[in-house]
């Protein structure tokens, strides 16, 4: 595995900085999910070295980060809360229940996403639109800038407050000058990591000059947590031991399972197309969910919540030179290095020096080029676009995702059911042709049927789908009405240049087919059309 590394990494003190800066920015996010869950931060901290080292080793995207996100926080803090009240209706009542709930949805999560990757589902990523993935992305960016927020505020006996006055002023400031540090540093060199530096200079002024501002430490204890210090992970041996193994537990834990795979592999593999397009390389989308799955019950074992791609700090790694497997590593050893051994300095660090480096994440995330082209695109797809950012940040990614598919998909039927076209020619014999273009499909199937006039038709006619293609079995029952509307009128009617799967379900539905299909030479010829008005100027429609 090491010589593996060791072959596939062009850069190592690159990947070595970039892993030490992504440990740092992992802290704060995996401390805030573990709170938004309801958990405790060493919970959250425990799956971003966990999912992180196992996904850096076996995932199919080199560079790409992984850890406790908020996305699956979210469905989380309802599964815990679920849990806890279930525990205490036991004939012997438990506290803290939905913790051992949540581990255990959590191994079967990650069962459903190896799975998805044995069966080769992660190839259906490839069927998110274009304008659905750069609304993901805007409106994650959108996300990341408004959870960035909050740091702003201050909390006081449970009640958070904006900061105000000198407090603000501090903090701003010291936001702007990491932020200047990451934007001008690789301008004069870069053979200096910007962001780890911007992180070492800030918090030496802090120190420096006795700046009383929020750190990593105090926002943890601000969080309910005691600090960030913590031991190895041990195995979770209550898991077997408290949880009822019955049809009950396995009907409550399972729609949260599948919810929270579903959304660990879109967000996984939607951060894996993104860092595919930043890098030019290309990753494995089953690959991928197979070691997400294998993290996520890894991580369950050990006291992980689970976890899944980490766009923020996927892009910080890339950017910061990080694009091998060791670059992963080397943040998730770091982060447990942390917790054992580094605790007392990395809580020391300014929260505002890791704000000012998501602040820049959210400045290269968010697609600035779809601001430009929202004019030139069709309105359709500025819709979509429009809508998945607004879902993403009023619900959740997976949501704005399958809404942004099926709006795309509506869209796309829509537009190809109006394209189904017949061109009319009489022949010396007498017999009409009717030659279709277009695809036929359950969306077109009523528009293909109005092209016929099979009462004005004379006895003999011959439809020839040598531009069409019959897409479905809607199109193939359009073709059966037709048939029987001219046998019923005692015509005569031929089908030309049907496709060979079309021809096979016809003639297995009816024997009558075999003297209607004509048998011809050539196959038909399919056509991706650039611009299907060339081509609708030369058809008569009906």
């Amino acid at each position: 595995m090491f010589e593996l590394i060791k072959k596939r990494t062009k850069n190592v003190k690159n990947e070595f900085t970039s892993g030490i800066t992504v440990a740092l920015a992992l802290v704060p996010e995996a401390v805030a999910f573990s709170f938004v869950a309801g958990l405790d931060p060493l919970v959250g901290l425990y799956a971003a070295f966990m999912v992180g080292l196992v996904t850096a080793l076996f995932g199919g995207r080199p560079g790409m980060i992984s850890g406790a996100t908020g996305a699956l926080a979210v469905v989380m803090v309802f599964l815990v809360k679920e849990g806890n009240t279930m525990g205490l209706a036991m004939a012997q009542p438990v506290e803290n229940m939905g913790v051992q709930y949540l581990f255990v949805t959590v191994i079967l999560m990650g069962i459903f996403q190896a799975m998805a990757g044995g069966l080769k589902l992660g190839k259906f990523i490839r069927l998110v639109p274009h304008p659905v993935m750069l609304g993901f992305v805007n409106g994650l960016a959108i996300v990341i800038f408004l959870s960035q927020l909050s740091m702003f505020k201050t909390v006081e006996s449970g009640v958070a407050n904006w900061l105000m006055g000198p407090e603000l002023f501090t903090m701003a400031g010291l936001v702007a000058a990491t932020m200047a540090i990451m934007v001008f540093l690789p301008k004069i060199t870069r053979k200096i990591p910007a962001a780890l530096t911007a992180i070492l200079v800030v918090t030496g002024v802090t120190l420096a000059f006795n700046l009383e501002v929020a750190t990593v430490g105090s926002f943890i204890r601000d969080g309910g947590g005691e600090g960030l210090k913590g031991g190895l992970p041990v195995f979770q041996s209550q898991i077997f031991t408290l949880i009822p193994w019955n049809m009950a537990t396995l009907k409550f834990i399972f729609p949260y399972a599948f919810i929270l795979a579903g959304i660990g592999i879109i967000e996984s593999l939607l951060t894996l197309n993104l860092i595919d397009e930043i890098t030019e390389t290309r990753g494995n989308s089953n690959k991928e969910c197979v070691a997400q799955g294998m993290a996520n019950i890894v991580t369950a074992l050990f006291g992980g919540m689970g976890g899944c791609a980490m766009i923020g700090q996927s892009i910080i790694n890339v950017n910061s030179g990080g694009r091998g497997r060791l670059s992963g590593v080397v943040a998730a050893l770091s982060l447990l290095g942390f917790i054992l051994f580094g605790s007392a300095y990395i809580e020391q660090v300014p929260i505002a020096a890791l704000t000012g480096i998501m602040f820049m994440v959210v400045i290269g995330t968010f697609a600035w080029s779809s601001l430009r082209i929202m004019h030139k695109i069709p309105k359709s797809d500025a819709l979509v676009l429009i809508c998945v950012s607004v879902l993403t940040v009023t619900f959740d990614l997976a949501v704005a995702v399958f809404i942004g598919i099926i709006m795309s998909a509506l869209v796309f039927s829509w537009e190809n059911a109006l394209r189904i076209r017949a061109r009319k020619r009489m022949k010396q014999d007498g017999t009409k042709v009717y030659e279709i273009w277009g695809p036929l499909f359950f969306g077109s199937t009523q528009m293909f049927v109005s092209k016929f006039d099979v009462k004005g038709d004379p006895v003999n006619v011959e439809i020839d789908f040598i531009e069409s293609r019959v897409s479905d079995y809607s199109g193939i029952e359009a073709i059966s009405g037709i048939v029987e509307k001219y046998e019923k009128q005692g015509k005569k009617i031929t089908l030309k240049h049907l496709s060979t799967d079309c021809k096979k379900l016809l003639n297995r539905s009816d024997k009558k087919y075999r003297s209607i299909i004509l048998e011809e030479i050539d196959d038909p010829r399919y056509y991706v059309v650039a611009d299907p008005n060339s081509f609708h100027e030369s058809f008569t429609e009906a």
